[in-house]
C-alpha cells in the first residue's frame, strides 16, 4: 500500500524490508518472568507476550515499542505473513485457530473475507478514530489505523531523458508509446495491487476485463508484491529496475527526494485509497494485550511515526506529519471509489476472472 528526509528510495526500502519481516522490537521474543493466564493477566498485572500478524511492509521505531512493552507488561511479537492479501488469507483460514493475539495491515480491499469467516473479535479503542475510515461492514472489529491512496508512479527523471512525456490516466498506459514500462504488483497477492485492480473497476465497470488485455498486451508485468515492483522492476527504486512505471502510493514521491527535488511522480488521477485496519483475532490467547496492542496503535506517537516508518498517513487528527510530505507527497483530491459493500459482493468473482485474464 513509506525520513530523516530519505535521499535513496533503496536505502530506506532495505531497512523495511529487513524490520518488517522480522521482531518490531529486535531481537527475538521472550516470556517475562511472570507467569500470564490465558487472558494475559499475571495476577492484577499485564504480562505474557503478544503476538502481531501483520505484513512484511510493518515496521515501527524500536524504541516506540519498547516503551509500549515497558508500560504496559507485555512483550511484543511480530509475525510477518507476507503481503496484505497473504495476511488475510492466513487469517481467514486460520479463523478457528487463530495464529496470533491481534493483526495489523488487513484493508479495506481485503476485509470481507476475514470478516467473513469470523476472524476477528468485537472490540471498542479507547480512543476513536473519525469516522470516515470506518468500514460499512466490521466497523465493531476492525479498528483504522492509516491511509494512503495506490496511485501509479513515473520515473520523472527517467521520462526526462528519454524525452517522452509520462502518462497521466488509466487509459495511458495502454499506448504503446507505454510498452512494457509498467509493474504492477498482483490483485490477488497484494493490497495495493488489488487496490489498482479496484480502480480500473471503478474507472470501466464491467469492461475491465478488455482493459486488463490490452494492458497485458502492452506489455504490463505483474508481480506478487509491492515491494517486488518498487525495489524489484522499478527504475526508481532499483539500479537493476527496468521499467519507470509502478503501482505505488501518494506518499512515495516523499522518499525519492535528491537536492530539493523530488525524481519520481505519483498520478493523481489513477488513485484509489486505501485504509489499513487493526483488530483482535477472536480465540486469541492474550486478547488484553491484543486490546492494549491496538489502542497504542493509535498513540500520538505511533501515529505520528506512521509517515516515515511506513510510508502511510495517520488517521488521528493529532498526529504529526512531516513537513517534505505537503510539498512532495500531494492526496488526491477525487480518488476512485468502489463501495466495501460491492467489493464483498464480488471480490472472489472479480479475482477469479482476474487470475484467468492474466493466465492467457
Amino acid at each position: 500500500m513509506k525520513h530523516v528526509r530519505v535521499r535513496a528510495a533503496v536505502a530506506a526500502a532495505s531497512i523495511l524490508a529487513l524490520t518488517g519481516c522480522s521482531l518490531a522490537g529486535g531481537g527475538t521474543a521472550t516470556e517475562p518472568t511472570t507467569s500470564a493466564s490465558s487472558d494475559g493477566q499475571a495476577g492484577d498485572q499485564p504480562g505474557g507476550t503478544v503476538v502481531l500478524a501483520t505484513h512484511e511492509s510493518f515496521h515501527l521505531p524500536k524504541k516506540l515499542v519498547r516503551a509500549f512493552e515497558e508500560e504496559t507488561g507485555y512483550t511484543l511479537e511480530v509475525r510477518a505473513a507476507g503481503d496484505a492479501g497473504t495476511l488475510a488469507t492466513k487469517l481467514s483460514l486460520t479463523a478457528d485457530n487463530p495464529i496470533a493475539d491481534a493483526a495489523f495491515g488487513i484493508d479495506n480491499t481485503f476485509a470481507s473475507r476475514p470478516i467473513g469467516e469470523g476472524a476477528f473479535a468485537d472490540f471498542t479503542p479507547d480512543t476513536t478514530p473519525p469516522e470516515q475510515y470506518d468500514l460499512a461492514d466490521g466497523g465493531d472489529q476492525l479498528v483504522p489505523i492509516d491511509s494512503a491512496s495506490v496511485c501509479v508512479n513515473v520515473d520523472t527523471s527517467w521520462f526526462d531523458a528519454e524525452g517522452i512525456e509520462p502518462p497521466q490516466t488509466l487509459a495511458d498506459l495502454t499506448d504503446p508509446a507505454y510498452a512494457d514500462l509498467l509493474v504492477t504488483p498482483g490483485a490477488s497477492t497484494s493490497s495495493p495491487g488489488m487496490a489498482f485492480f479496484l480502480a480500473t473497476v471503478a474507472e470501466y465497470g464491467d469492461d475491465w476485463p478488455d482493459y486488463w488485455s490490452d494492458l497485458l498486451a502492452n506489455g504490463a508485468k505483474v508481480v506478487d508484491g509491492w515491494e517486488d515492483a518498487y525495489y524489484g522492476d522499478f527504475t526508481a527504486g532499483s539500479r537493476t529496475g527496468t521499467r519507470p512505471i509502478v503501482v505505488s502510493y501518494d506518499s512515495s514521491p516523499a522518499f525519492t527526494v535528491e537536492d530539493g527535488t523530488t525524481t519520481t511522480a505519483a498520478l493523481l488521477d489513477t488513485c484509489f485509497r486505501q485504509v489499513e485496519y487493526a483488530g483482535v483475532l477472536a480465540g486469541a490467547d492474550n486478547p488484553a494485550g491484543a486490546e492494549a496492542l491496538v489502542d497504542w496503535m493509535l498513540s500520538d506517537e505511533v501515529q505520528s511515526a506512521l509517515p516515515e516508518s511506513m510510508y502511510v498517513f495517520p488517521v488521528m487528527p493529532g498526529a504529526t506529519i512531516p513537513d517534505d510530505w505537503a510539498k512532495f507527497a500531494p492526496q488526491p483530491t477525487d480518488p476512485y471509489e468502489v463501495s466495501p459493500e460491492e467489493i464483498s459482493a464480488n471480490r472472489e468473482q472479480w479475482l477469479t476472472e482476474w487470475t484467468d485474464v492474466i493466465s492467457r
